[in-house]
């Protein structure tokens, strides 16, 4: 049986371009190159599609010096088209796994392209990433569920000319602490903790840097907890529960504890009160199917202090794939080893309804 064409594609123009490039090597790793031709498509920062040589390549970032361009046709052909010296090569794509974190890349846009292009995909479709990267509408969603989550204020850039009409609205109704976060940042890129006026104004103006739409919610004190989801619609499964500690000098689990702290840990099937991790595992196949999800992602709670009241932070379509994330490791402690996992997930690309 011949090989499949499968494209992987990473980097991005999004603030989590780094992260991509570590989940990639990953992923690259784990697929059965007895099934796949591989092509590895990196996006720089500033929007250009290279092709990687190799895995190597990516590891070391010399892919970034590439002079072979590789972009999707949009026409429904569904090719690969790979300019070398001014030399175009089609390749027929069977499938594509987006390996892109943030904006541009986990927010329906890239998905949009293969949708035109009629080229299977993994993971979630145009209006679940859309829907999933913007945490203001992920709110709104799941407001219809019966499923408790973080009170919150949305700002909208513009707004913050007025900035003493928006740390009123924001005293209104929230009390400090309060977290400040750009509605489609990832990774807690810009996200904030503000413990008064003066550090809201500061988070506020950073937030704005990353998003032109903020929220700003209560905070929850609790335990950090994460369930991975995989499938469709009655097909969707939860893995086990883990759950996140990060580092002690650390005011939350932003990205620098989540990437660059050794002593941020991550434990699986962490001991909880009776009944708490199988509610944790339906609301995150709730809160997925609600937004019609598809493929993976991984649902983040709070185990609130003191309550034991569950409490739904966020949703993360294209979750991490490096060596310290949370979702490749919750279906390890399954059965799903990463070869496994990977394979999967491309299989599930084909079955994407139509």
């Amino acid at each position: 049986m011949s090989k499949k064409n499968l494209a992987v594609i990473f980097g991005g123009r999004s603030s989590e371009h780094e992260v991509s490039c570590i989940s990639v090597v990953t992923v690259a790793k784990a697929v059965d190159t007895e099934k796949y031709n591989i092509y590895l498509i990196g996006i720089t920062k500033d929007g250009q599609w290279l092709k990687a040589a190799d895995i190597p390549s990516i590891e070391d970032g010399s892919w970034r010096e590439s002079n072979v361009r590789a972009f999707i046709s949009p026409d429904t052909k569904g090719e690969l088209i790979i300019d070398e010296d001014g030399k175009n090569t089609y390749v027929k794509l069977d499938a594509i796994f987006p390996v892109l974190h943030g904006m541009y890349g986990e927010d329906g846009t890239i998905q949009g392209l293969f949708e035109m292009a009629d080229i299977p995909y993994v993971g979630c479709g145009v209006f679940a990433s859309a829907a999933s990267m913007d945490k203001f509408y992920t709110k709104v969603v799941v407001d219809t569920l019966d499923i408790r989550q973080a009170v919150y204020v949305p700002v909208l850039r513009d707004q913050l000319e007025d900035m003493d009409k928006v740390i009123g609205r924001v005293e209104e109704k929230l009390s400090y602490p309060v977290f400040v976060k750009p509605s489609k940042a990832g990774s807690s890129k810009g996200v904030s903790k503000a413990v008064d006026r003066e550090t809201l104004i500061a988070g506020l103006n950073e937030a704005s840097k990353h998003d032109y739409k903020i929220l700003v919610e209560e905070a929850i004190v609790g335990r950090e907890l994460e369930c991975g989801v995989m499938g469709y619609g009655d097909n969707t499964k939860a893995s086990g529960v883990g759950e996140i500690l990060a580092a002690e000098e650390a005011a939350f689990y932003d990205f620098d504890a989540k990437y660059n702290n050794a002593d941020s840990k991550t434990i699986i099937s962490p001991s909880l009160p009776e009944g708490k991790e199988e509610e944790i595992r339906q609301d995150a196949v709730k809160i997925f199917n609600a937004l019609d999800g598809f493929g993976l992602s991984r649902v983040d709670f709070f185990l609130e202090k003191d309550t034991n009241c569950v409490v739904f932070n966020e949703i993360n379509t294209l979750p991490g794939f490096t060596g310290i994330s949370m979702y490749p490791m919750l279906w390890n402690a399954r059965g799903y080893d990463i070869k496994k996992l990977v394979d999967t997930l491309i299989d599930m690309a084909e079955e994407r309804p139509r």
